[in-house]
């Protein structure tokens, strides 16, 4: 049976509109709504045409529905600088996130999800960072590897396609199951704090019928840098007149940017002069926003890594699980480029990363 929904989803993980796609397709624009609304079903030969039009083979569109995730189910940052063609290939690559996660958890014992919520109507961001830092054990000590850490408690963690590389990241949830999506070419401390701002929503957002607007994204901010820098101990480790190499050091210390740091200490805790704070923001600025000074390495994906380091023991390729799922090769590596690392020695793919315990169902 023909699902229309999945031709929806298709049409904006591709960001075409209709009027895009009915001229590539040769199909009338009030053919194919009529298609996406379920009013009528392609020919066999439409429907090769859409598909080719789309690069996705047939069979996507035979499985079971599968729509976009809604705007009011995900959190994302600047939402208003958003195009609607963005924030379409963003949700439609989230529910490609979801069906990829179904299809891992049909094969291997995953953890299960380990996310505090508090009541949102508590704004209390700060608060909420150390409850989970207590929660978690992780005291007042620089955060580990944001990845491996969300990853162990329970959050699916994927990247974003090239279509969406103007989305830092976006978080939902699907039936009780976290999800964050992560943009894995901007810096790895700017990734780290996306992955904080991330779990901020996934905590003190989750019951939140409506898109999430600036002081929820304010709220997710301070969340994340209360996260990675506990005020108490982040000010026991600056002087409050803070020279350039005492930013560096500091910033590595707790493995977060410059400019995070800075903020943090100048405006949010009030710990360094507003003299030094813009005099550090000069300094910051000669690296241009897309560069780090002193760089840390990226963080990778310790559970994707292990199932599909796995999955190539049991002779399953990238390209199998692609077809499984009924999608493009390219889609599915998208949804882990930056967070399965790999090398190639001999002709074989050899993970470089721990292997967590997970346990391959038979």
């Amino acid at each position: 049976m023909f699902s229309h929904s999945r031709l929806t989803l298709a049409r904006l993980r591709r960001g075409m509109t209709k009027i895009d796609l009915a001229k590539n397709a040769q199909v009338t624009t009030r053919t194919l709504s009529a298609y996406e609304t379920g009013e009528r079903e392609p020919t066999d030969s439409s429907l090769q045409a859409i598909a080719d039009a789309l690069n996705f083979p047939t069979s996507f569109f035979h499985l079971n529905d599968l729509e976009p995730i809604g705007r009011d189910a995900a959190s994302f940052r600047a939402l208003s600088k958003m195009t609607a063609s963005q924030s379409g290939a963003a949700r439609s690559a989230g529910a490609l996130c979801i069906e990829l996660n179904r299809w891992i958890s049909e094969r291997f014992d995953l953890p299960g999800s380990d996310i505090p919520s508090i009541d949102s109507s508590i704004r209390d961001p700060e608060a909420a960072a150390m409850m989970v830092r207590s929660r978690w054990g992780l005291g007042v000590a620089p955060a580990p590897n944001l990845v491996h850490l969300l990853e162990s408690h329970g959050v699916r963690i994927f990247s974003l396609a090239e279509e969406c590389r103007e989305v830092n990241a976006f978080s939902f949830w699907d039936n009780g199951i976290p999800f964050i999506c992560l943009n894995t070419v901007t810096t790895a401390e700017h990734g780290r704090f996306d992955a904080a701002h991330e779990l901020g929503h996934l905590v003190m957002h989750r019951g939140h019928a409506a898109v999430r607007g600036r002081d929820e994204e304010t709220d997710a901010n301070l969340f994340a840098s209360a996260f990675l820098m506990p005020a108490d101990e982040v000010k026991a480790h600056a002087p409050q007149r803070m020279s350039w190499s005492d930013l560096l050091e500091i910033k590595d210390y707790w493995n977060v940017s410059a400019a995070a740091l800075n903020y943090r200490l100048g405006k949010t805790l009030g710990h360094t002069t507003e003299w030094n704070y813009r005099d550090m923001c000069i300094a910051i600025s000669r690296y241009g926003r897309h560069h780090e000074p002193n760089p840390g390495p990226r963080e990778q994906s310790q559970l994707l890594s292990k199932v599909f380091a796995d999955l190539k023991e049991e002779k399953i390729t990238h390209r199998d699980v692609a077809h499984d799922l009924c999608i493009p090769i390219d889609d599915l590596n998208a949804l882990i480029f930056g967070l399965v690392l790999t090398s190639v020695v001999g002709g074989s793919e050899i993970s470089s990363q721990a292997k967590p315990k997970l346990r391959l169902v038979t």
